[in-house]
């Protein structure tokens, strides 16, 4: 896959984050509404239910219509669930619908969009090609609400208005992915996976089920401290805004200067190491009531630490799954993630209500441990495997000796 090409996906990819991005001003949008994070909980875990309708659609109509193609149907879903929302002018049972859109959107573009990437790309250089697109799928997503914040908070413009701003960008955002289904050519075309519920026991039996559940793990972390940021930050001298943008800062550097050096090192090893630093930004978010320096530092950590792992742990669920099953691995690895990602506020957001900011922190740390006890679990495995294999690798030059005397 050559760059000029792959920009029509990157800025694609770059656009449709950034509709998703916006979905972490919810929590204040519905507040002026007359809401509270329960109305938010309830909004994205109908964008939860939009994800296990679109990402199904993917693994049955991607062989017809093009993984690309699919994501642009993604994009335009997200569009017009900013737009509904945007028409409202109280809390009603149209949130859900707007959420479900959403999701739908997100759900259809977050799995049709990596298998565009699959479909071009070989085993040796996915993960260069993943991680490249992790960095502009980062950067929509944690620029996002800077810049929607900035609208509104400096310029002044109504959420309505900001709203159908980032309707308009989802649109622009479908029409470069569609340019890109058509200017670059797929090497491996997808039959789509509309065996993936057939094919989970057979993937269940691999090494790619470790990252299909740490991906929900992951998600909860990622979910609950951005949903949540600026009621996490409220009464501290933290903004919820300098968190975004050392955030999406910090993915976007470290995927692009870090990675190369990370995707060198064994993967089982790195996992580890970035989901610890991941797990030390949880801990400095506690800390943020003490000194706003903390709430730089949790940025940091967890840009790196979550920003890093993500794309080493999808390209585990994908490289260690038999061939024929790798449409139905990544079906899985980003369902699981939506379970996290939309489901936790569900139930951050009764913490947060009926526990406080520290009881929601203990729950998303809990999140964080049991990921990084699974990579250290996993890591074991890995290492145990190699041990056992290298005698029998030394034998065989012996016996070969043995033979010839």
């Amino acid at each position: 896959m050559r760059f000029t090409t792959a920009i029509f996906l990157f800025l694609g990819t770059l656009l449709t984050s950034a509709g998703y991005g916006a979905t972490f001003l919810l929590n204040d949008y519905f507040h002026t509404l007359g809401g509270n994070e329960v109305d938010t909980g309830l909004a994205l875990a109908a964008a939860m239910a939009g994800t296990f309708v679109g990402v199904p659609l993917v693994g049955w109509f991607s062989g017809r219509a093009g993984a690309a193609n699919l994501a642009a149907c993604g994009a335009l879903s997200v569009a017009a669930g900013f737009v509904l929302l945007a028409m409202l002018t109280s809390i009603t049972p149209l949130i859900a619908v707007g959420g479900f859109l959403i999701g739908l959107g997100w759900g259809t573009f977050y799995l049709a969009a990596p298998m565009a990437v699959i479909e071009r790309t070989d085993d040796a250089d996915r993960a260069l090609w993943f991680t490249r697109f992790g960095a502009f799928q980062m950067a929509g997503i944690g620029g996002s609400p800077i810049l929607a914040d900035f609208a509104i908070r400096t310029l002044h413009f109504a959420t309505v208005t900001t709203f159908l701003i980032v309707g308009g960008i989802a649109l622009a955002a479908a029409v470069l992915l569609a340019a890109f289904q058509r200017v670059a050519v797929a090497l491996h075309p997808a039959s789509g996976s509309r065996r993936w519920l057939r094919d989970f026991p057979a993937i269940s039996r691999t090494a790619a089920i470790y990252p299909i559940v740490m991906v929900a793990l992951g998600a909860c972390v990622f979910s609950g401290i951005l949903t949540f940021q600026t009621a996490l930050v409220a009464g501290t001298a933290a903004r919820a805004t300098t968190f975004f943008a050392i955030y999406a800062v910090t993915v976007v550097l470290s995927r692009w200067l870090l990675a190369p050096l990370v995707n060198r090192a064994p993967k089982e090893i790195s996992a580890q190491v970035l989901l610890f630093i991941m797990v030390l930004g949880i801990i400095a978010m506690f800390a943020v009531p003490a000194g706003a320096m903390f709430h730089v530092l949790a940025a940091l950590l967890l840009g790196i630490g979550y920003g890093l792992v993500y794309s080493i742990i999808q390209t585990q669920a994908v490289n260690d799954s038999p061939a024929d099953h790798r449409p139905a691995a990544l079906t899985w690895f980003v369902l699981s993630y939506f379970v996290g990602v939309f489901g936790f506020p569900s139930v951050g957001g009764w913490m947060l209500v009926h526990a406080g900011k520290n009881g929601l922190l203990l729950l998303i740390l809990a999140c964080g441990l049991a990921e990084l006890a699974l990579a250290m679990w996993t890591g074991q495995i890995a290492y145990r495997l190699n041990q056992a294999s290298m005698p029998r690798a030394a034998a065989r030059p012996v016996a070969k000796q043995a033979v010839r005397r």
